[in-house]
């Protein structure tokens, strides 16, 4: 049975996954670019070059910042209070953006440290973790009106973890009993695609798991023959290479991401299965392996597919929390881990009862570690191997969250998707290095999470008065943000593993990029109180400024960026923009993020397209810190909003679409006054500026779609 045989869920014809979503629109064709292929690297000589860009930008920074005190200065003592202020309005604002440059020339040299010192474990050691020893895992999967033919990548990639005691459990948070067809029909697709993918795999496991079932009866029986048990396992590799060739030719590749899929999980296992065919060959002939060895390989094939792919749909019951967000779904489950319960039939619904072992009609297993992987996301197959080797390893037990950022799937059709992609490739590169700083954050796309460190930050809450337990904050829509801080307060770590192991989609479009992005600036400002009370309590003063400083601007960026880019377009500041130390603070940092970006495979003139491309999302971003700021001030949760995973273009809102035009308008205006006061260099600062932003409506929105999307909001309205 080859994969082919399942995928006919992908022709199916599935519609819109979120329909209270914006409104879904055909899609453009778009360009495709080609997929790039990040070149060789010298660590050593990055880490000279930064640091010597570093040093650059202090020189700069120094003056330029002696110059624009001694303007206060001169304000100050001619008692004009107004330019004073505006003076130091200017300082505040250079500042914050120069401090923003630093940090991130401070984590690409941290990256680098790491790198340059990062020494793979070998497989035989990583293996060490047998079937007898290794921690139980539970996989999960939170799923929210996901297309299956998405669903079905992510559970195959969690299901092929090259790691023995796992399980998978798709959760699922649709609603139960949808009244449209369309929603029956894909409910009732995705609860069959577990037993589907079990199926499949149980299929596949059989011969592997008798293999190892005979060679246990000869070895009671003391009749191992080495040399024949090596040709054996020879034949095994074989056997399994050749599964996993079956599946990469007859996988339906739809997209980029099938693509890197196929290559990633069935191509790069079937190479790895062929190469350990020919390493055990040649053991064997150099000399006869070890019963250890040869009964540790049997034992690795037998598990190889062995795996329980399950289900849960947690708003089935009454008494479990219906919040619709991810933090919540995952809460459910988890709650739930080393338990056992009943379900009980009443006027008002389902209820989930816990009793104990002899009552119970279902039981969860337990588990020592959890691996939370969002289902647009798949991760390689040695990810589960590679990180718990990482958490099991001596002085490591307070490690509570271990992941590698994910990577963008490369070779997006879309400009859009490929620039956006860039920017999350980038921030690969400054998560990788706070960990060196220890100022690790935990991003919720992928993490593998230790079970007990998370009891350490359980909470029990109250919702329509039952009792609720949470694991994980869902007080903002960064949750994985809020919990990192509960993590640190309690003396954990977290962890970022220096190796590309976890891909995830990109949304192809504005109207679906908007909902991600602005969901990724709203909370940061909420937290930060949190973040500074850890700060103030914890001792050791000189890693504590170290630590503050990366965590701090993670919380704070978003909103000193985008406020600061503003202002200074607005503000001529006369002649203390005239300064030409400022531009020089700016230089190193755009010359290491070109040089970053060209060696992850992009290009050097996309350094303008990123530039381009932030200046656009300045509406999106500042919404997303309005929000925070409305939920500091209320004190009401703001709904969670799960970015569309979609066939079609999704429609951007029309308030978006006018902030946009109202933008580029406002900076025309200024460039032209500026022009009038003789004020040229804040004027060629404006037109820059504008320029760039029209060039990103124009390639990233689209006039077209623009107005397509604007006059569809006119007339939802009407129809209202």
């Amino acid at each position: 049975m080859y994969v082919d045989s399942i995928l006919c869920l992908k022709n199916r014809p599935l519609r819109s996954a979120v329909k209270t979503e914006p409104r879904v629109l055909k899609r453009d064709k778009h360009k495709k670019y080609e997929s790039f292929t990040p070149k060789a690297q010298n660590d050593t000589r990055e880490i000279a070059l930064t640091r010597i860009f570093l040093g650059m930008t202090l020189i700069a920074w120094a003056f330029a910042t002696w110059g624009l005190v001694d303007i206060l200065w001169q304000r100050f003592q001619t008692m004009h209070w107004l330019v004073f202020l505006e003076q130091i309005l200017f300082i505040v604002l250079v500042q914050s953006l120069i401090y923003g440059n630093l940090l991130y020339q401070l984590t690409r040299l941290g990256h680098f440290k790491r790198r340059a010192t990062h020494r793979p474990v070998s497989r035989e050691l990583l293996e060490t973790i047998d079937g007898g020893v290794a921690p139980d895992l539970t996989i999960l999967v939170p799923s929210f009106k996901e297309e299956i033919s998405v669903i079905q990548r992510t559970l195959l990639s969690a299901a092929l973890q090259d790691y023995p005691n796992r399980r998978v459990v798709l959760l699922i948070d649709d609603p139960p009993n949808p009244k449209d067809p369309w929603d029956q029909a894909t409910l009732t697709a995705v609860r069959q695609l577990p037993f589907t993918i079990q199926t499949f795999l149980e299929e596949a496991a059989a011969p592997f798991a008798e293999a190892y079932d005979q060679y246990f009866d000869r070895h009671l029986e003391q009749t191992i023959n080495v040399a024949k048990e090596s040709v054996r396992l020879v034949a095994l590799c074989h056997q399994a290479a050749v599964w996993f060739e079956k599946q990469a030719a007859g996988y339906l590749v739809l997209d980029p991401a099938d693509a890197l899929f196929v290559r990633k999980i069935f191509a790069a296992s079937a190479e790895a299965h062929r190469q350990r065919a020919k390493a055990l060959w040649q053991a064997a002939l150099v000399e006869e392996l070890s019963e250890q060895r040869i009964q540790r390989e049997y034992q690795r094939l037998a598990t190889l597919f062995q795996v329980e792919v399950t289900s849960f749909e947690r708003k089935s019951y009454i008494n479990l929390s219906q919040t619709s967000n991810k933090a919540m779904n995952l809460n459910s489950y988890i709650g739930l881990i080393g338990k056992n319960f009943r379900r009980i039939k009443r006027e008002e619904g389902l209820y989930l009862e816990q009793v104990e072992q002899s009552e119970a009609k279902w039981c969860v297993p337990d588990a020592d570690f959890l691996i939370t992987l969002d289902a647009d996301s798949f991760l390689t197959t040695d990810y589960a191997l590679r990180l718990i080797h990482i958490m099991m390893a001596p002085d490591n037990e307070r490690i509570a969250v271990a992941q590698t950022p994910y990577s963008a799937v490369p070779g997006a059709r879309g400009a859009l998707e490929r620039i956006a992609g860039a920017t999350t490739d980038i921030q690969y590169l400054i998560h990788q290095g706070f960990t060196e700083f220890n100022a690790t954050f935990w991003v919720g796309a992928n993490a593998l999470l230790r079970k007990s460190a998370l009891d350490h930050i359980r909470v029990i809450d109250q919702e329509r008065g039952f009792q609720i337990v949470k694991y994980i904050q869902d007080r903002t829509v960064i949750e994985d943000t809020e919990s990192s801080v509960d993590l640190i307060e309690r003396g954990f770590r977290l962890y970022n593993y220096p190796e590309r192991l976890a891909y995830s989609a990109t949304p192809p479009d504005f109207g679906a990029l908007l909902i991600q992005r602005q969901r990724w600036a709203n909370g940061g400002l909420i937290i930060l109180p949190k973040l500074l009370r850890y700060l103030w309590r914890r001792p050791k003063w000189g890693a504590k400024l170290v630590e503050g400083f990366f965590r701090s601007h993670y919380l704070i960026s978003i909103a000193a960026v985008n406020i600061s880019l503003l202002v200074l377009m607005a503000i001529p500041f006369k002649e203390s923009i005239q300064s030409l130390w400022l531009p020089l603070t700016a230089i190193p940092y755009f010359f290491l993020y070109g040089r970053d970006l060209v060696q992850m495979g992009y290009r050097w003139t996309d350094l303008f397209r990123v530039y381009a491309f932030n200046l656009m999302l300045i509406p999106v971003n500042l919404s997303g810190v309005i929000k925070s700021l409305h939920q500091a001030i209320t004190r009401r949760k703001i709904p969670f909003s799960r970015t569309p995973k979609v066939i079609g273009r999704t429609a951007t809102p029309q308030l978006y679409i006018f902030l946009e035009y109202a933008l580029l308008f406002h900076w025309l205006v200024v460039c032209a006054l500026d022009t009038m006061n003789r004020r040229w260099t804040h004027a060629s600062f404006s037109v820059i500026n504008a320029t760039f932003l029209g060039w990103a409506m124009i390639r990233f929105i689209g006039l077209k779609e623009s107005k397509e999307d604007f006059i569809y909001g006119i007339k939802e309205k009407q129809a209202k």
